[in-house]
């Protein structure tokens, strides 16, 4: 009986190798065009692990996000790395985005940006490289509601951009 529970053992470890979780990389920006106030704001959502990861490896090995350390010089890498890798385009013309701060919600980093003075969307572009220069596997889900349309798509290293006509 005790040599029949061994060879279980045996055949049961190489399978348990495999079944190891697998990681999934993933950002999720969410867009609103507020007409009244002729701005378009947004919301990227990035895992903070992700992103400790990327912003060590470009500017400070040393860097932590964290609630309790907030620091100027964290928040202008923030910044820098995130206006370095959103790009977005109205009605054919490149606009600039504002980068407003960020704010951590349990293991996610909510960068908050802001385009304003847009009078009108007739199309909306957007590339969104968020960690795709370290995570060959991630995907940048963008959601959203412009002129009272509710759309979304996926955003991969291989395509990422996305063109919405109004």
């Amino acid at each position: 009986m005790n040599t029949l529970k061994k060879i279980a053992l045996l055949l049961i470890l190489p399978l348990l190798a495999f079944t190891a979780a697998h990681k999934y990389y993933v950002s999720v920006t969410q867009i609103d065009y507020l007409e009244e106030q002729e701005s378009v704001q947004i919301i990227t959502r990035i895992f903070i692990d992700d992103f400790e990861n990327v912003l060590r490896q470009r500017y400070d090995a040393s860097l932590v996000l964290n609630d309790n350390i907030d620091n100027a010089l964290m928040d202008n890498y923030i910044e820098k790395y995130v206006l370095s890798r959103i790009q977005i385009s109205i009605n054919n013309s490149p606009v600039t985005i504002k980068y407003l701060g960020k704010k951590y919600t349990d293991d996610i980093v909510n960068c908050y940006l802001e385009i304003s003075n847009v009078k009108n969307i007739k199309s909306f572009e957007i590339k969104n490289e968020v960690l795709f220069d370290i995570f060959p596997d991630q995907k940048n889900i963008v959601r959203t509601h412009i002129n009272s349309k509710n759309k979304s798509f996926i955003l991969i290293p291989q395509k990422d951009k996305g063109l919405l006509k109004f």
